[in-house]
């Protein structure tokens, strides 16, 4: 199974004019880590794809950028079934609106499931079945759309949404324990888009879109799951690591860099052996463009222009 998140279609951070395509540089970036990672599937015989969320920069995204992320949809259903969770950059700017990725459920397209509410389901594969639990980014009118909020403060609704969205994760747990005991025991993967508590953070609050409210850890940590695939955080990391009693929960990170707050971190997406009772999964690292600090003291420099440019080439050498 292939674990991908927070591609981030048409972040320009740093970038330039690439004549050859007419896309931003960086752009380019992402979409050469999805052909690098598609490949990657490819050779490897992939039974199983989930995207946890954020296709894109924003929630509308150019019609080009839409065609350039489409290709690759078509590549990886053209391997294996892709499930793809909506984030809150995919989320629709008013309610009653289509999501950025509504259009592949629209259209039906083969081997393509779009997630936008908490289900639980099965998903053939060439490998057999797999009992899928999905749960998208939290939104407050979904989540407390039964809830009496009146008079209540933000802290107060915010402790709501989380008390809520534990119990929606309970369910999900409970669901697709009946799901794979109705198909012989098969393996289960839940898989979310939203903060975990105990996370730790990478760059992307500087591109937050929403309120963000914080999945207790003991919600995902349920051996009912075989493994929990996360998106929204964009800084990989398992957050249940050294524990053998509970499933891996596994934020894959973002395929390239952002900015340079995530200068250090490591880029790429997870691959997973999958079977009831645990999973066997490792992280493969993109060839994310390198960002690199250069710090130099030109304080008593005759020309620090220069300087500065001497260290730039040396450091290009």
């Amino acid at each position: 199974m292939l674990h991908f998140a927070d591609v981030h279609i048409g972040m320009e951070n740093f970038g330039r004019l690439d004549s050859e395509s007419g896309l931003n540089s960086r752009i380019r970036d992402f979409l050469r880590r999805m052909d690098d990672m598609i490949a990657f599937a490819k050779d490897n015989q992939v039974d199983l794809t989930v995207f946890a969320g954020d296709a894109f920069k924003t929630r509308t995204p150019s019609p080009t950028l839409q065609d350039q992320f489409a290709y690759r949809v078509q590549d990886l259903a053209d391997l294996a079934p892709v499930i793809m969770l909506v984030g809150n950059h995919d989320l629709p700017p008013a309610d009653k609106r289509a999501s950025s990725i509504q259009i592949y459920d629209t259209l039906r397209v083969k081997n393509v499931i779009v997630a936008d509410t908490f289900d639980a389901f099965a998903v053939e594969t060439r490998a057999g079945e797999v009992a899928i639990g999905t749960a998208p980014y939290p939104l407050r009118q979904r989540l407390l759309r039964e809830q009496d909020t009146a008079g209540l403060s933000i802290a107060d609704i915010d402790d709501m949404m989380r008390a809520v969205l534990a119990q929606t994760l309970e369910s999900l747990a409970a669901d697709a324990d009946v799901i794979s005991a109705q198909r012989g025991g098969c393996p289960r993967v839940l898989i979310g888009h939203f903060t975990v508590e105990g996370a730790v953070w990478g760059s992307e609050r500087g591109i937050m879109l929403g309120r963000d409210i914080q999945a207790p850890l003991s919600a995902l940590a349920d051996a009912r799951w075989d493994y929990v695939a996360l998106g929204h955080i964009h800084k990989h990391q398992n957050l249940t690591e050294g524990r053998a009693d509970v499933p891996p929960v596994v934020y894959s990170g973002s395929l390239d860099r952002v900015d340079f707050g995530e200068e250090n971190e490591l880029k790429g997406f997870c691959w997973v052996e999958l079977r009831r009772g645990g999973a066997q999964w490792s992280f493969k690292r993109s060839k994310a463009r390198p960002f690199l600090t250069l710090r130099a003291d030109l304080r008593e420099t005759a020309d620090p222009t220069r300087a500065l440019l001497n260290l730039i080439e040396e450091q290009a050498e």
